[in-house]
């Protein structure tokens, strides 16, 4: 009976890793992609900045005339 519950609790311990590095796994491929995304939108972002500053800058010219 003793080897019963110690086998018992191998095979649920062994369940839960398996289990926890699924979940590990699932989690380290969400965060590569929102790193990516983030990356992706800090790029966008600077573009556009870049853009907003020509435009205004092209104004501020256009005013100065």
């Amino acid at each position: 009976m003793r080897n019963i519950i110690t086998i018992a609790a191998l095979v649920l311990a062994l369940g839960l890793i398996g289990y926890l590095y699924q979940q590990l796994s699932a989690t380290e491929n969400a965060l590569r992609l929102s790193e990516k995304r983030f990356a992706d939108c800090e790029k966008v972002s600077f573009q556009l900045q870049n853009q907003l500053a020509t435009l205004q800058k092209r104004e501020a010219d256009a005013s100065a005339r």
